[in-house]
């Protein structure tokens, strides 16, 4: 009886051990991290003097900029690093993104990574328009006062709200679900005035990068 039990309990071990042993080549591969779609850094202006950001300014040949709302913000390289900067926009300002040949799917583990510096509690948010037309501002707001730094965010965790690209308003509540699978447009806005030059109130944009996966436009 001993010698049966025995052997019952290390034939048992020896099969746990072969289970875990396996189990690992069960699970799914882990998925690949998302590709580089774009990335703008912009042109560096002339002069130190900042001038209106337009699509001269566009670094990628491949982009199209959209400026929302009644004043463009500025593009400055005063410090060196091209920057886009809000300080004069009024009453709000965003900044678009948009693929010439591809949609941009920017559903599950797609992601932003950006550069950016604000002062006077001033916040910069995501801002997409849809394939569709609708144009979205997201609740993750990045507000860091006067030190410039890098921040990067997953899509999957924003929260959206329609925008209104007349007023540069929001509108209705919090949307349960948003579809980014077919992203026309992508970038940023500021949704508070500026308070001129000077260290008011401002956001200030370096670099922005959009991992995600292309959809050919059709």
């Amino acid at each position: 009886m001993h010698r049966i039990r025995r052997l019952t309990v290390i034939t048992g071990l020896v099969f746990a051990t072969l289970a875990q042993a396996q189990a690992p080549a069960n699970r799914p591969p882990p998925e690949p991290p998302l590709p580089l779609l774009f990335k703008e850094a912009w042109k560096p202006t002339p002069t130190p003097t900042a001038v209106l950001l337009s699509q001269a300014m566009v670094a990628n040949p491949d982009l199209l900029v959209t400026v929302y709302g009644p004043v463009a913000p500025e593009l400055n390289s005063a410090n060196g690093e091209p920057h886009v900067w809000t300080g004069m926009c009024k009453p709000a300002c965003g900044v678009t993104l948009k693929m010439k040949n591809s949609y941009a799917d920017l559903s599950g583990k797609a992601h932003i990574t950006w550069k950016s510096r604000t002062s006077g509690y001033h916040q910069i948010r995501p801002m997409v328009k849809l394939a569709d037309g609708t144009t979205l501002v997201g609740n993750f707001a990045d507000e860091n006062d006067f030190e410039y730094r890098l921040v990067d965010f997953h899509l999957a965790t924003v929260r959206w709200m329609t925008l209104d690209t007349a007023t540069l308003t929001t509108k209705g509540q919090l949307l349960p679900t948003v579809d980014l699978s077919k992203v026309d447009e992508v970038g940023f806005i500021d949704l508070t005035p500026g308070s001129g030059h000077g260290f008011g109130g401002y956001s200030a944009l370096g670099f922005i990068e959009v991992y995600g996966k292309a959809v050919a436009r059709k």
